[in-house]
């Protein structure tokens, strides 16, 4: 059998995979939410948008690739199956670092980076929000963010109830709990189609001076914009289809 990361089999590399793991970059690098056009709205002006976008892409992958080689040969180590979401990080990880020696420190420290980690993925998510309320209601960050915390918390309270007392059929829409389709649609339709919808409206609505005044680009930008206005959109719809089944 081929080992995880230090060896994969080739039938492995499938289009399949490849769409996959691009519906997995717009979750991860918070792309179609508009997060990241609201902290790039703070950025400096001298801060080259182009470069940062770069080492974002490569810090996420790096941190990922790490996570990766310390994750699995923990679970394979243990015996255990390895799996992905809820499953691997509250049932299978616990389980391994109970049969690990220092399980109990290293499985604390785990759980406290994945709180902070959690934390801070949601401020980037309701931060979008919290800009609109600022802008254009006249509303204090203070009272913005509170208002919008408590909506997620009580909302994120059905996703918790998915796995316990709300587990059962009769609080079930369209065959998923509450957990399973808002992760179906914001995974699978609303970051694809945001994605695509930004691509759009930044080539096609968007003045090319302007674009190409705020990204500074030395070289390249005819390319990127090339790409952008025409490949982009296409690509993502294209990873769109295969996320709701078309394919």
């Amino acid at each position: 059998k081929t080992e995880v990361i230090n060896g994969v089999e080739q039938t492995s590399f499938t289009g399949e995979a490849a769409l996959t793991a691009l519906g997995h970059a717009f979750f991860t690098l918070s792309l179609g939410m508009g997060a990241i056009m609201v902290y790039g709205s703070y950025m400096p002006k001298k801060t080259s948008i182009a470069g940062s976008t770069f080492l974002i892409a490569i810090a996420d992958t790096a941190v990922a690739l790490l996570a990766g080689m310390a994750i699995f040969p923990i679970v394979f180590a243990n015996g255990l199956e390895p799996g992905a979401g809820p499953g691997l990080i509250f049932q299978t990880l616990p389980i391994a670092f109970g049969a690990m020696p220092g399980g109990q420190f290293f499985g604390t420290i785990f759980f406290v980076l994945l709180v902070v980690a959690a934390w801070s993925s949601s401020i980037s998510i309701i931060e979008p929000a919290v800009a609109w309320l600022v802008e254009n209601r006249g509303k204090s960050r203070t009272y913005a963010a509170a208002v919008l915390g408590v909506i997620v918390w009580v909302v994120g309270l059905g996703t918790v109830f998915s796995f316990n007392i709300w587990s059962g059929e009769e609080y079930q829409l369209f065959g998923k709990t509450i957990f399973d389709l808002l992760d179906y649609l914001t995974s699978n339709i609303m970051l694809p189609l945001g994605g695509m919808l930004i691509a759009i409206f930044a080539t096609w609505c968007m003045r090319k001076e302007s674009i190409e005044s705020e990204l500074a680009m030395k070289s390249g930008f005819n390319t990127w914009y090339f790409i952008a206005r025409y490949i982009s959109p296409v690509a993502v719809f294209i990873v769109f289809l295969n996320a709701i089944g078309v394919f």
